[in-house]
């Protein structure tokens, strides 16, 4: 089976991100593959590629907004995510929290820092731009705040976070969830589908 690289790229802010995070284990064990998660800064992805959030795009559509608040419900249904809950504090600044996320993958511990912040923002509704939120969280996780929030604050961290937003518009990316397959992008929850097919799709090739 041919070996393809498939990358996620995320950022906390997103509600549809946080619901493609809990599908995604079914997908990479049902094709074999390890998924690579990247943080990207979204604020930062729509200056580049002069979009804008949803809820600001289609403010003075309230029928848009009625059926995408509809599929959402249905997608909780369907994948049985009854922990999710709007975020009483959305949009959130999440520029801290994303260089925690390079950092955490820099110390090893990506995947568990990952976990424990989409709960925050998507299940429990804490106002994850709070310094102490922040720390709260980091602790009752058994994550290294200290470590973590000293490294979040290296140059090359938020070095980092920059390149990979502007790897993402580079790759043709405008917002989060996005997802790569090897070079083909993906946007959306309702391209979970599509994602799992390209994955076999490209396994298969010779």
């Amino acid at each position: 089976m041919k070996p393809v690289q498939v990358q996620f790229l995320f950022d906390f802010g997103s509600p549809n991100a946080y619901l493609c995070h809990k599908v995604l284990p079914g997908i990479a064990s049902r094709t074999e593959v390890q998924i690579e998660y990247v943080p990207i800064l979204l604020g930062g992805l729509f200056k580049l590629s002069n979009n804008r959030s949803p809820a600001e795009a289609f403010a003075n559509i309230p029928k848009k907004r009625a059926y995408d608040q509809l599929e959402l419900e249905r997608f909780v249904a369907k994948h049985q995510l009854g922990r999710f809950q709007m975020n009483p504090h959305f949009p959130v600044n999440t520029l801290k929290i994303m260089r925690l996320a390079v950092a955490a993958q820099a110390l090893g511990c990506g995947p568990h820092y990952i976990d424990a912040m989409y709960a925050a923002m998507w299940e429990q509704g804490r106002n994850m731009s709070d310094d102490g939120e922040i720390a709260a969280v980091l602790a009752e996780a058994g994550l290294d705040g200290e470590s973590l929030l000293a490294l979040a604050q290296a140059p090359d961290i938020k070095a980092r976070l920059v390149a990979n937003t502007q790897s993402a518009f580079d790759h043709g990316a405008f917002g989060s969830p996005s997802f790569l397959v090897g070079k083909a992008l993906f946007f959306g929850k309702d391209r979970l589908q599509d994602v799992e097919d390209e994955i076999l799709r490209q396994q298969s090739a010779s």
